[in-house]
């Protein structure tokens, strides 16, 4: 085989594999089993049921849970809406973190201490990831819905316990 027909068969063997495979039908393993379907759910903005934040989160804050049970293991999907200017103080979770931002703007930044002037904005439709253990915190501008989704449990460890709120003493 010369040089222009090693070329060739090179430049055209991946054309040739997208072209197998873009016709290809779905097999039996690449569709979702009948139980997942049987569950499948929408939620309509209108219809999502809002209650009282989680006693892990300051006071403020609104959760609605989409899919699964955060404080179990396994996938979850849960939304949190805050008013303006809410803060999470600096903590960590025991696994990845996840977010896209539905509405208004999330401000992340890594530290120990609240510091407005380091943190990155997420304007509604941006994602963030932050891995296991990054020492971080938010707020808000204007009220903000961020959905959060992973596996749990979902876990949140204030960087000073004197930050979280489950160790206020009630009155």
């Amino acid at each position: 085989m010369n040089r222009s027909a090693v070329w060739i068969a090179l430049c055209a063997a991946p054309v040739l594999l997208f072209l197998a495979n873009a016709s290809a039908q779905p097999t039996p393993e690449d569709r979702p089993p009948a139980s997942e379907l049987a569950d499948m759910r929408v939620h309509p903005p209108e219809e999502i049921a809002w209650r009282k934040g989680p006693a892990s989160l300051p006071p403020g804050a609104e959760m609605a849970v989409l899919e699964g049970d955060p404080s179990q293991a396994g996938p979850f999907v849960f939304r949190v809406k805050v008013p303006d200017g809410y803060t999470i103080p600096p903590h960590t979770h025991p696994r990845a973190e996840r977010v896209t931002v539905i509405s208004g703007t999330f401000h992340i930044a890594m530290g120990e201490k609240v510091d407005k002037g380091a943190g990155q904005a997420m304007p509604a439709g941006s994602f963030g990831y932050w891995p296991t253990g990054m020492k971080h915190f938010a707020w808000a501008t204007g009220e903000t819905i961020v959905q959060f989704h992973g596996v749990g449990p979902w876990v949140i460890q204030y960087v000073n316990p004197a930050d979280d709120p489950r160790n206020t003493k009630k009155s």
